[in-house]
């Protein structure tokens, strides 16, 4: 039996740029660098980086793992999940090519309470910054698409080389961001957010195909 490698390369690249241009690991140096104390230091940065990996990565496996039953259970498929991650997707690529910097939607005594206990790690940045509806779409629509253990695992893979990303963004965040500035990293965000809209627009078009 031949093995297509130069496929499963394909779909590898294929779900890694898909998940860290959703993600977006730059827009999220930022935020912490911004909801952080100004005596910030490259450790507190390190234990910030390793600490909301971690979230994004649990967050991921549990949402591949488990969200099929989910959708089950109310009877959706995954045309139509498809579909309405596209959407979420688009919404999210407009705000990115516009420059915006995605907003928490934790209210304001979550945040107290993260500024307090001096721990970002995990809310906002992990959730939802970083792991938010966007990528939970994503990840149901890769899991959806992968017909066969082999793609599982390339998804799988895709998740563990998005969080190493992650984590050496967020580890030399204070340096990207007196590397970048502030228009530095929203020209990146304007790139992802192209990337962020094809992905979105071709979900939108297989789901709404496979629908019809």
């Amino acid at each position: 039996m031949d093995i297509n490698y130069y496929g499963y390369l394909q779909t590898l690249m294929h779900y890694s740029v898909g998940l860290i241009t959703i993600l977006n690991p730059i827009a999220a140096a930022a935020i912490m660098i911004s909801s952080s104390p100004s005596n910030l230091t490259k450790e507190d940065a390190d234990e910030i980086g390793k600490k909301a990996t971690l979230t994004v990565v649990l967050a991921s496996l549990i949402t591949i793992f488990l969200g099929n039953i989910v959708f089950d259970l109310f009877g959706i498929n995954s045309s139509s999940v498809m579909v309405i991650g596209g959407i979420v997707l688009l919404l999210m690529s407009i705000q990115m090519v516009q420059g915006k910097i995605p907003e928490t939607s934790h209210s304001v005594e979550e945040s107290k309470v993260a500024m307090l206990k001096e721990n970002i790690s995990v809310i906002p940045i992990g959730i939802p910054i970083l792991f938010g509806p966007g990528v939970i779409s994503t990840l149901m629509i890769f899991k959806a698409k992968s017909s066969n253990i082999v793609e599982i695992a390339l998804l799988l893979i895709a998740v563990m080389i998005s969080g190493w990303l992650i984590y050496l963004t967020l580890r030399n965040a204070i340096f990207l961001t007196k590397v970048l500035g502030v228009s530095g990293l929203k020209i990146m965000t304007r790139i992802m957010g192209l990337i962020v809209g094809a992905i979105a627009a071709q979900f939108i078009i297989f789901g709404i195909k496979a629908l019809w």
